[in-house]
């Protein structure tokens, strides 16, 4: 069975082209126009994963996503930001909310899907846990690590001035990556900046999972700010 995707976009063109070039990629894929649309789609039919445009009338992306994690069906879906906005404090926000991925228009089709195809694989390939009565994940565990995570944030200040004390052995140019994903740079803005492949970019990310036992950008980017591990 394809994987469910939900695509939340106010630009009736793009939102056609993007639907049309992941029905291709073999994806099923229900639309909806704006944040309320998509969340009434939701309580339907859960994604897997869901792409958003922020820049919408009304609800905006950040409100939208802020909605899903507060509610414990949806605090672990995957969610990729699809917008006009580019600016590395922008895509900070978005990870900061709790967004998986941030990719800004204009961009490669072929990058989005390889981005939902990686999101797809990485949630599938957690473990899951079941309670006494069968629940999977445990809701309340879930609600506790959500909690801790905005409390981290909240302090992330602080955190910056004192980071915990850490050692995890990285190499130059994975230090140099790291810094740059904690920037909110996505992996071809990245191989731009430090003039390799793509290929070598998504290797290097790869290896930072392994090395901090993270599974996605936005709990690499996390972690790099409780232990001070970005510069």
């Amino acid at each position: 069975m394809s994987a469910h995707l939900l695509l939340v976009d106010d630009e009736p063109g793009l939102r056609e082209a993007v639907k049309d070039y992941l029905q291709e990629s073999g994806f099923s894929v229900q639309v909806a126009s704006n944040a309320r649309e998509g969340w009434d789609l939701m309580q339907q039919n859960t994604p897997d994963l869901v792409i958003s445009d922020i820049m919408m009338p009304q609800v905006d992306g950040y409100q939208f996503l802020k909605q899903l994690r507060e509610d414990p069906r949806f605090q672990s879906l995957p969610v990729v930001f699809l917008t006009a906005k580019g600016m590395t404090g922008d895509r900070i926000q978005g990870y900061q909310a709790g967004v998986d991925a941030y990719l800004p228009k204009p961009f490669d089709p072929d990058e989005l899907v390889a981005i939902v195809e990686n999101l797809l694989t990485r949630r599938t390939a957690k473990p899951q846990t079941t309670g006494e009565e069968g629940e999977t994940p445990d809701i309340a565990e879930l609600a506790n690590q959500i909690a801790q995570i905005k409390a981290l944030l909240t302090q992330r200040n602080a955190i910056a001035q004192s980071p915990t004390p850490f050692k995890i052995d990285l190499t130059p140019r994975e230090q140099s990556v790291l810094n740059l994903v904690a920037e909110g740079l996505m992996n071809k803005e990245i191989a731009r900046r430090l003039e390799t492949s793509v290929r070598n970019v998504e290797k290097y990310v790869s290896r930072l999972f392994s090395k901090t036992g993270t599974n996605s950008r936005t709990e690499l980017v996390r972690f790099a700010l409780e232990h001070g591990l970005a510069k």
